[in-house]
């Protein structure tokens, strides 16, 4: 199996919405987000698949070492080896790929952030960083393209913790800032039992919803009309993710016990209409 066959494996088994945004790429761009995809995916799989947080600390290590090897040419995983043709043209940097591996991190040292500030260092190395890293991929003629797409990575992001506040809490985390749990009532005990009083942890999360919204709408306000047909990607992305932002509003914020996703026909659909239109999707208004 060559690299790319890896990297490409990796993200088709994942079934992420950010598969779906690598369709239309063309080849030699699609390759290299497909192996940063890979990367991202390998490094948050430690933490996700390895119950014991020492070996989990060990692997990430490695994975920084890796990344030292990758940029003095001699890269080890076979997703290392598919990145290291796209290091210079995309000006994908170690420094960020570390960013990313610290975020990672972050989720074996703490299960609590106190308020939002604290919250949004999580999200931009998890979500920021490689969407600044994707944006650079797919094209880009401005500087504000990156502020782009730093926002709209950390508009992704909290919704990928709206969407999954009851999956964490199985797993003993909570991304919601303590600070907004005092503020609408709901103890992290509930949370942590799945028994939050519906009418308050409701209050919540619309007040999450539209934290996400607020920075969809600064990403899109950021993005000049030039570049909007390079970052069709990201527009694709934010397409999935606004959607299903959506959906889960209209299915009463019932987080803590299921979890609503778009069915793959939905997202393909969601991508070509925004791939044609190269426009940013229509949110509900504040």
């Amino acid at each position: 199996m060559t690299p790319d066959q890896y990297c490409q494996d990796k993200a088709a088994a994942s079934g992420s919405s950010f598969y779906y945004s690598f369709v239309f790429l063309p080849p030699e761009r699609r390759r290299a987000i497909t192996a940063l995809y890979a990367f991202c995916r390998e490094v948050d799989d430690v933490v996700d698949e390895c119950s014991d947080p020492g070996l989990a600390r060990v692997k990430l290590d490695w994975w920084r070492a890796e990344i030292g090897r990758l940029f003095a040419g001699a890269p080890a995983h076979p997703v290392s080896r598919a990145l290291e043709p796209h290091l210079s043209r995309f000006g994908i940097d170690a420094g960020r790929l570390l960013e990313i591996v610290d975020g990672m991190q972050m989720d074996l040292e703490q299960t609590r952030y106190p308020d939002f500030a604290r919250l949004q260092t999580y999200c931009h190395r998890v979500a920021g960083v490689v969407g600044t890293l994707s944006a650079d991929i797919f094209g880009r003629s401005r500087d504000s393209t990156r502020d782009f797409a730093e926002e709209l990575g950390l508009a992704f992001q909290l919704t990928n913790i709206i969407r999954d506040v009851g999956e964490d809490a199985r797993r003993g985390r909570i991304y919601l800032p303590i600070e907004d749990l005092q503020r609408f009532g709901v103890p992290a005990a509930e949370i942590l039992q799945a028994r939050a009083d519906e009418r308050r942890f409701a209050a919540l999360m619309r007040f999450q919803a539209e934290r996400a919204r607020a920075h969809y709408r600064r990403a899109f306000a950021l993005l000049a009309p030039e570049d909007r047909r390079a970052q069709r990607p990201g527009l694709v992305m934010a397409a999935i993710y606004a959607t299903l932002l959506e959906e889960i509003e209209r299915d009463g914020f019932r987080v803590l016990t299921h979890r609503v996703s778009l069915t793959p026909l939905r997202k393909l659909w969601l991508a070509w209409r925004t791939w044609i239109s190269a426009q940013p999707p229509r949110l509900r208004p504040a």
